[in-house]
């Protein structure tokens, strides 16, 4: 009876290892298949580490973005070289007024009809300017302010370098009445697309015919103009 109750008694055991290695078996599957659940998570909701390395590539791309705007930056910076290479800046600057110097002188020519009066403008900027167009001329007289129309003449764009000269022409008519006319007591000048003006001293004849305005006007000839034949 002995030897039976310790043969039972191994066999119990036995059926207890048994047991208990089955149950480490189901264990282990069991924990297999979360982990396979687990990768096809990450691979099918690859989102979970595409979102990951989204993140990453957010951080990096924020740091690439900092270099990215940096070379923005200098884009723009180059793009702002080349602009003062080729753009606004790299443009010659039109004339101003104070960096001209004005001279005005009787032009006119024996046995005109017209009188004539040369403006020069000599460049003393100390750079190369572009000048064209119709300077503004008003003459002073002692009847007010007479405005000189542009003659109609085609503009051709100009630039001038440090101290070079280039001048127009006005264009007025005689005063050949015998009678006392208009007198002119002063030139005002405006270069063109400038709005800063300067008064000379008026060098042709003393005085204008007196008119009802059926008569010739002060004409102007464009920069570049002057003397005799505009």
């Amino acid at each position: 009876m002995r030897v039976h109750k310790l043969t039972f008694a191994a066999l119990a055991v036995a059926a207890s290892l048994s047991l208990t290695a089955c149950q480490n078996d189901d264990d282990a599957t069991g924990q297999s298949d979360p982990s396979a659940a687990s990768s096809e998570a990450s691979a099918g909701g690859g989102s979970g580490s595409g979102d990951a390395q989204q993140g990453a590539g957010g951080e990096s791309g924020g740091e690439s973005g900092g270099e990215g705007t940096g070379g923005q930056g200098t884009a723009a910076g180059s793009g702002s070289d080349s602009a003062s290479g080729s753009g606004e800046n790299g443009k010659t600057g039109k004339c101003r007024t104070d960096e001209l110097k004005f001279k005005a002188m009787d032009a006119t020519i024996g046995g005109d009809t017209e009188g004539t009066v040369a403006v020069e403008l000599t460049n003393g900027g100390g750079r190369e300017c572009a000048i064209s167009g119709y300077a503004g001329v008003d003459l002073k007289t002692n009847s007010g302010t007479l405005s000189a129309k542009r003659s109609g003449e085609p503009v051709v764009p100009g630039t001038l370098k440090d101290g070079e000269t280039v001048a127009f022409g006005i264009h007025y008519p005689v005063n050949d009445s015998g009678g006392s006319g208009v007198r002119i007591t002063g030139l005002v000048v405006t270069p063109p697309d400038e709005t800063k003006s300067v008064t000379l001293d008026w060098p042709g004849a003393a005085t204008l015919p007196v008119t009802d305005g059926s008569g010739s006007p002060v004409k102007v000839g464009p920069i570049g103009s002057a003397g005799q034949g505009g």
